[in-house]
């Protein structure tokens, strides 16, 4: 027998969809109110020119791909190239990003929703939107990038292999973690790791955990008592090891800071908080795997950095394992402190810290997890006269964080003039107001609220097109870019110096920092030494000590900027080295660094002498000048 469409029925089928298209909107403008893609921005400029490489190998002589670099182990490159010969690098990179930002949020959506319900998944997707997924030292790595790098696409895949494992498909879920090792192994490794922890049972996991610890210890000591060779775990020597000590100072934990610890440590802290309000066995488990997987991670880098160090340990970097028990926190933030909300005694409290811990920057956030744990595990003692006031105190800690933020920021209200160049001045407004994580989030629970509570399915549609209307009208100006360099109008426009500038050339550009994208995307030339290209000396003792040779050639130019460490301990000390800023351009400066036969072109925007070739072109790089150092090498300096 049918059952009838009753009035009820019919209005209750049209809400579930409706509601599900008004969250999604949500989610589609916070995002775009939120973040901003950034183009070549840090290691997105290192993968674009890997990718470039394949298709010009020219580039394949630039002094980050010459020796052994982290290309050798990635087929990102491969697929990243082939988007570009379809529709050009610009194209190809936007592209990239949204398929892997897509799919990232995607994934997380859907595997939210099987660890705890359709209903939640909705907030765990915002507060990946809203925080900073940070981890490792000096806030330099997060999860879900605003630039392309491989990260993004294995970080989408780790995901996506979760959410398969959590609806039942193990076995394609291992398939999509294994695929991602192929991307960027040093990502996906703590993805494959978790998958093996949730298939066994915790005791078996804390052994194997133990096992590998073990392990690395053991090859550690016997890579140091060995004689010294060339075999595959070869300790790091003298000359080496200072280049990468000073270079990546974050890939040795003894250089971490307090505040790096602080962060490292409230995923932790959070994911206590979790197993213990959650009682659904599988969220309990994943809690305690990502929390193992985490901590193997820290002390394996530990034994890396602290023992020799030998090579390979070194480069694996173990410590970025602790992204995925950041990621598998924030995954569980919403479902836990929905729980903890419930409870009589300190709920509230316990909740405010525990949103204020993850979502407010100008509080201390791994205090805010602690003390919220704290307040849990004495919620036994804690008598109903007492929970009174912690209900009230739980009132006037959210005004009060909110205040403090809401003024804070109204005092520091200033888009930058790179901002105000890339959208309306009410648009760069209206963004610095939602950068601000707690009342951002304390809006987006509101209106998460309401939209499951609201019965007018003509209200929805009303708050539907608002929506849509918010993100099409913001979404283009998230997507703009204010760099030029390898644009199409921009590389016609220096057409003349590609001409003069030999393929294999490298290029140096004064000053040198974060000129490496102009020579590699624009010109289309290697580059002589910017400080994005010694970021790949821990994988190759020859780029490290090239990196140190070409250094010595500019000092009459500028101070080595990959001497990252010397400048933050100067820094915390309070000085300054006063050469660190660029020279300027003379002639005798120009005669001698000439002298290095790898060193091609010089750009500067000093004329001279030596004949250069001036750029007349109205525009940044109007009166900038390309010498040929072959030329300057056949003339004589200035007296």
């Amino acid at each position: 027998m049918q059952t009838p469409v009753t009035s009820e029925s019919k209005p209750s089928a049209v809400r579930r969809p409706t509601i599900a298209i008004v969250l999604t909107l949500m989610l589609v403008a916070l995002w775009a109110l939120t973040h901003r893609y950034q183009g070549f921005a840090r290691d997105g400029e290192l993968y674009a020119l890997q990718a470039l490489a394949r298709n010009h190998p020219a580039l394949g002589a630039d002094l980050y791909l010459q020796n052994t670099s982290q290309d050798r182990y990635t087929i990102f490159s491969g697929i990243y190239a082939l988007f570009i010969g379809m529709c050009g690098l610009q194209n190809a990179e936007l592209i990239l990003f949204v398929l892997c930002t897509l799919c990232f949020l995607g994934a997380a959506w859907a595997l939210a929703r099987a660890v705890s319900g359709r209903d939640t998944a909705c907030l765990a997707v915002a507060l990946f939107v809203i925080t900073v997924g940070y981890y490792g030292s000096y806030k330099i790595f997060h999860y879900a990038e605003d630039y392309l790098t491989a990260r993004s696409l294995a970080e989408a895949l780790v995901v996506t292999s979760l959410a398969y494992h959590f609806h039942g498909r193990k076995g394609i879920g291992l398939l999509f973690a294994l695929g991602a090792l192929f991307i960027h192994p040093l990502v996906a490794l703590p993805g494959v790791l978790l998958l093996i922890c949730l298939r066994l049972p915790i005791r078996q996991a804390l052994i194997g955990s133990a096992t590998g610890i073990f392990a690395t210890l053991s090859i550690a000591i016997a890579a140091l008592l060995a004689p010294a060779s060339t075999h595959f775990f070869a300790i790091m020597d003298p000359v080496w090891l200072e280049v990468v000590r000073e270079r990546s100072q974050f890939l040795f934990l003894k250089y971490w800071t307090v505040q790096d610890w602080e962060l490292a440590a409230r995923p932790f802290v959070s994911l206590t908080v979790t197993a213990l309000v959650i009682h659904d066995e599988r969220s309990r488990k994943l809690c305690v795997a990502a929390m193992l997987v985490g901590a193997s991670g820290l002390a394996v880098a530990f034994i890396a950095g602290a023992i020799g160090p030998v090579a390979i340990l070194l480069q694996g970097q173990a410590w970025r394992w602790v992204w995925i028990t950041a990621f598998v926190s924030v995954l569980l933030l919403a479902p836990t402190v929905l729980q903890v909300w419930r409870d009589e005694k300190c709920g509230p409290i316990c909740a405010v810290l525990l949103v204020a811990g993850w979502t407010c920057s100008l509080v201390d956030g791994l205090a805010c997890t602690e003390a919220a744990l704290i307040l849990w595990l004495a919620r036994a003692h804690i008598r109903d006269r007492a929970a009174q006031y912690l209900r009230w105190t739980a009132v006037v800690a959210g005004v009060l964080i909110l205040a403090w933020v809401l003024g804070n920021s109204w005092m520091h209200a200033s888009p930058s003039s790179g901002e105000a160049r890339r959208e309306p001045l009410l648009v760069a407004h209206i963004r610095e107001a939602f950068s601000l994580g707690f009342p951002v989030m304390l809006l987006v629970g509101l209106f998460w609220y309401w939209i499951r509570s609201n019965r007018s399915l003509l209200a929805a549609m009303l708050v539907a097109v608002v929506l849509l209307g918010v993100s099409a009208y913001i979404l283009p100006d998230s997507f703009k870019t204010l760099g030029t360099a390898g644009t199409p109008s921009e590389i016609e426009e220096f057409a003349d110096w590609q001409k003069a500038i030999a393929p294999a050339s490298n290029v140096l550009i004064v000053p040198a920092r974060k000129s490496a994208s102009f020579a590699w995307f624009t010109l289309g030339r290697p580059s002589y030494l910017t400080v994005d290209q010694s970021s790949g000396v821990v994988f190759s003792r020859a780029t490290a000590l090239e990196v140190r040779r070409r250094s010595e050639v500019l000092l009459p130019l500028t101070d080595p900027d990959w001497k990252i460490l010397t400048a933050i301990t100067a820094g915390q000390r309070g000085k300054r080295k006063g050469g660190a800023s660029p020279r300027p351009l003379t002639a005798n400066i120009l005669f001698s660094i000439c002298g290095d036969p790898q060193l091609g072109f010089v750009i500067a925007k000093e004329n001279v002498g030596f004949d250069p070739i001036r750029h007349m072109h109205a525009g940044k790089w109007q009166g900038w000048n390309l010498y040929d150092c072959r030329r300057v090498r056949s003339g004589v300096p200035a007296a």
